[in-house]
């Protein structure tokens, strides 16, 4: 007997967000010690962004899921977990690894496969395409912060 899909891409999800905060540490003294710019917002914001947009993720992917079959269910799932394992890995690379340029490189990956399944789950279900909007614009945003990140701190 298979689980119903909102308890697999929950789980997902979960494991996801669970992976991002356990591997986050903006009190580290590497972390305090970058230059950071003026319009990072603080520390307590990012929860706050990242708990609804994860159970946006996770509706979006449920309603997606129950709405495909075959090789279009398949392909989606694929993109999914890929997407899922590039959010949790960024959060590794940069804060767990102090690698911010490395970390760079990967969430501009991670914004590619946003789109994709933007593009995914809008072809199948318009609200689930709309519900993963918020989540793409936030990682663009996190990418612009992370490229400023990367130049105020060159020379480190």
């Amino acid at each position: 007997m298979r689980a119903p899909t909102w308890i697999a891409t929950g789980a997902a999800v979960a494991a996801t967000a669970a992976a991002g905060s356990v591997a986050t540490d903006p009190a580290s003294r590497w972390y305090r010690r970058l230059r950071k710019p003026r319009w990072q917002p603080p520390p307590a914001a990012f929860p706050l962004v990242w708990t609804p947009l994860y159970a946006l993720i996770a509706v979006a992917g449920t309603r997606t899921l129950n709405r495909t079959g075959g090789a279009e269910r398949a392909a989606f799932t694929r993109a999914y977990a890929l997407n899922l394992a590039l959010n949790a890995g960024w959060t590794a690379l940069f804060f767990r690894a102090h690698r911010p340029t490395a970390a760079l490189a990967e969430i501009a990956a991670l914004n590619v496969s946003n789109l994709v399944v933007l593009r995914r789950a809008a072809r199948t279900d318009r609200f689930s395409g709309l519900a993963l909007a918020p989540y793409a614009a936030w990682t663009a945003f996190a990418t612009a912060l992370n490229g400023t990140i990367v130049a105020l701190n060159r020379d480190r």
